[in-house]
């Protein structure tokens, strides 16, 4: 077993999610499986990607899909054992794959057995609890008298990880150091340490910024985060924790490796892909900038990068997704998957750590009005279900039942992307090569805007990237006499002038080099 001794290996890693229900049924039950998961590495493998996360797999009910955990130091049976994922840390790490485990922090399943002995004994502190009802609590379901806090559904009870601000005259809100909270975080280490010695590279940690309760600028959260680092790189110095807190500049310095750009904070990743497919409650984006219409910007991007670029200062990394098990696929709405080589070619070659979910890389579509399967319909209009269908592996009906899976009769698959070389797919493995043999396309080095429109034109090192993610044609300003074409299509270096087509992407060698 790999035991890494230095995090330098994040800052050159291509992460790839996987929704395991959904990507490789290894047993024929018509569910994902870890078995699965290990069969599919030599396609990873073969893709370049080098960290694969895993959506939760511990043992839970399934009210949301896994993030309502019964018990953390068990495989949930329907993904296969221990051994199981022993198995498939093993084989990843012979392919130079590493693996990391999605920590639900914040909260448990009410079916958890921490949570049914609280529910009975007024004394446990442990989750978070009034002897009364409260606006936004849950009534007990046990013996105890009063009303829980949850975390996100009802049936996710938050755990006690005290309150920034308590109050003698609301008993609930404990301060951090009582010993209910005090126990949480033993805990929490406590199954850190347990995983980690079974060989997984890390963890992204689920609503992390959620520890902590009534705690303004998430003071007391990232001191709790900050402590569990410094534990983790005395104990495990080659481990990695990635943050959803949605808040790169705030997480990174409160404790983690990387932060992502999210959907539910500011607008850097909405502004890239939200076309509107599903509805939400959030500042609504007029137009995104990867959008045919062409009447996005990248400037809301650029500036929300920028400032968590300097508040970071090279102390860790922002994560950009193509999307998540959240969120709509990169192909949704009017966006096609013959839209996204731009896309692609932006994702990889900006200095942000990148995160493919699992089938972005072919085109995947987020399929509309599916049933609400394990939680996943969050408002009317806002069904995850659609971005977690089953992985198109080839032409005939995916093995998985848990999802419909497109219904399409032309829909993407790996394997005759995988045989096309002028395919998405092919790109996608290509740009990820491109990536790794040269460091001035990486998460490392610096970036020079020459253009901030359509196209987006920038230069990293001995390099220039330009994308157009409209559909009408575009040109710019680019400095010199042209260079060599290195990857590309729909694009043109004349002079000191680049055009692109609709939806065009060009990455050259700087001819000065």
């Amino acid at each position: 077993m790999r035991r890494d001794i230095t995090t330098d290996w994040l800052a050159h890693a291509v992460v790839y999610q996987v929704y395991p229900q959904s990507f490789a049924d290894g047993n024929g039950d018509g569910i994902g499986d870890l078995r699965g998961l290990e069969e599919r590495l030599e396609y990873l493998s073969w893709l370049g990607v080098d960290t694969v996360w895993i959506t939760p797999c511990f043992a839970s009910p399934m009210r949301d899909a896994g993030y309502d955990v019964s018990d953390y130091y068990r495989i949930d049976p329907r993904y296969g054992t221990r051994d199981d994922l022993a198995s498939l840390v093993e084989a990843a790490g012979r392919r130079g794959i590493r693996i990391l485990l999605d920590l639900v922090a914040g909260h448990t399943s009410d079916r958890h057995p921490w949570f049914l002995a609280s529910a009975d004994d007024p004394g446990d502190h442990r989750y978070i609890w009034s002897d009364q009802m409260v606006e936004g609590f849950v009534p007990s379901p046990g013996a105890r008298p009063g009303s829980y806090r949850p975390n996100f559904f009802p049936f996710q009870p938050a755990l006690n990880y005290g309150y920034a601000r308590p109050s003698a005259d609301e008993p609930w809100r404990q301060p951090v150091d009582a010993e209910g909270p005090q126990q949480n975080r033993r805990a929490l280490r406590d199954i850190m340490d347990y995983w980690l010695r079974q060989g997984v590279a890390g963890f992204r940690v689920d609503m992390a910024s959620s520890l902590v309760k009534d705690d303004p600028g998430h003071v007391e959260t990232a001191k709790l985060w900050r402590e569990l680092r410094g534990w983790l790189d005395r104990e495990h110095p080659g481990a990695v924790l990635l943050s959803e807190w949605g808040d790169p500049k705030t997480a990174v310095p409160g404790g983690f490796h990387a932060d992502f750009f999210l959907h539910f904070s500011g607008l850097a990743f909405r502004s890239l892909w939200d076309n509107g497919t599903v509805a939400t409650t959030w500042t609504p984006v007029e137009a995104c900038f990867f959008d045919p219409s062409g009447a996005g910007s990248p400037a809301d991007f650029l500036a929300e990068w920028k400032e968590a670029k300097d508040a970071i200062a090279g102390t860790g990394h922002i994560a950009l997704p193509t999307s998540n098990h959240d969120w709509p696929r990169l192909a949704c709405g009017a966006r096609t998957g013959e839209q996204l080589r731009a896309a692609f070619a932006f994702l990889l070659t900006w200095p942000t750590l990148p995160a493919i979910y699992y089938g972005d890389e072919i085109g995947m579509r987020y399929i509309p009005d599916l049933p609400d399967v394990e939680g996943s319909l969050l408002a009317e209009g806002y069904n995850r279900a659609g971005s977690r269908t089953p992985m198109q592996w080839d032409k005939s009906d995916p093995q998985i039942t848990y999802l419909p899976a497109d219904p399409d009769p032309e829909r993407p698959n790996v394997a005759d992307q995988r045989a096309d070389p002028g395919s998405l797919l092919s790109l996608v493995r290509s740009l990820i090569e491109l990536r790794r043999t040269h460091p001035d396309l990486g998460t490392g080095g610096e970036v020079e805007v020459l253009n901030a429109g359509y196209p987006f034109v920038y230069r990293r090192g001995s390099f220039l990237v330009a994308v157009n993610p409209g559909a009408a044609p575009a040109a710019a300003s680019a400095p010199g006499d042209g260079g060599e074409l290195v990857m590309g299509g729909g694009v043109e270096w004349s002079g000191e002038r680049l055009r692109l087509e609709g939806f065009g992407y060009g990455i050259y060698r700087m001819a000065s080099s």
